[in-house]
C-alpha cells in the first residue's frame, strides 16, 4: 500500500480503563487491516486464551465481505502481535473453549486478538496448528496492558470487553 499513512487503533480493556495504541500492518496484511479497519469500533466479551498461553482476544461474526486470506502468518505470536483467526464453528463448539452458548456448527466467528508476552505457541490439540495473520502490532502501553492481561487471567474476564477502535 506504497504511499498510505500509517493508521492506527486503540485497543483496551474498558472496565479496567486500560489502552495501548497499535499500528496497522498495512504493507504486510492490506487485506485483512482494510476489513478491520473498515469495521471498527469493534468491542466485545474478553477472552484469556487456554492453550496459546499469553493472549486475550474478543469473538465476532465475519464482518469482511469476504473472508480476508492468511497473510503475514505466524504460530509463534511476539509480544505486542495482534492476530486475526477466522474459525467454523465446528472448530470451537465444544464446552472445553467455554463458549459453546455463542459457537455451534454452521457458523463462523471472527477472533481478534493481542499477545501480551513471549513463549506464544498456536497449536490447538483439537485441531492442530492454528496460524493467524499478524495485521497490528502495539506501539504504546504494551507493559501496562500486559500487567492487565495477567490481572484478567488472575480475577478473571467475567464482565470485560476487549474493544477496538480508530486512533
Amino acid at each position: 500500500m506504497e504511499g498510505m499513512a500509517d493508521r492506527y487503533i486503540e485497543v483496551s480493556l474498558v472496565k479496567r480503563g486500560i489502552t495501548c495504541t497499535a499500528q496497522l500492518l498495512d504493507d504486510r496484511a492490506p487485506i485483512t487491516c482494510a476489513a478491520v479497519w473498515d469495521a471498527l469500533p469493534l468491542g466485545g466479551d474478553v477472552y484469556h486464551a487456554k492453550y496459546a498461553r499469553n493472549e486475550i482476544y474478543a469473538l465476532f461474526p465475519p464482518f469482511a465481505t469476504s473472508e480476508p486470506p492468511l497473510e503475514n502468518p505466524t504460530v509463534t505470536p511476539i509480544p505486542g502481535d495482534l492476530c486475526y483467526f477466522a474459525f467454523a464453528g465446528a472448530e470451537l463448539g465444544t464446552k472445553a473453549y467455554g463458549y459453546d452458548r455463542e459457537v455451534r456448527p454452521g457458523t463462523t466467528l471472527v477472533d481478534l486478538a493481542l499477545f501480551y508476552e513471549r513463549n506464544n505457541l498456536l497449536l490447538n490439540g483439537d485441531v492442530g496448528w492454528v496460524p493467524g495473520t499478524v495485521w497490528g502490532r502495539i506501539t504504546e502501553g504494551l507493559d501496562t496492558m500486559a500487567e492487565a492481561c495477567n490481572d484478567l487471567w488472575r480475577t478473571g474476564a467475567a464482565g470485560e470487553t476487549l474493544s477496538f477502535r480508530r486512533a
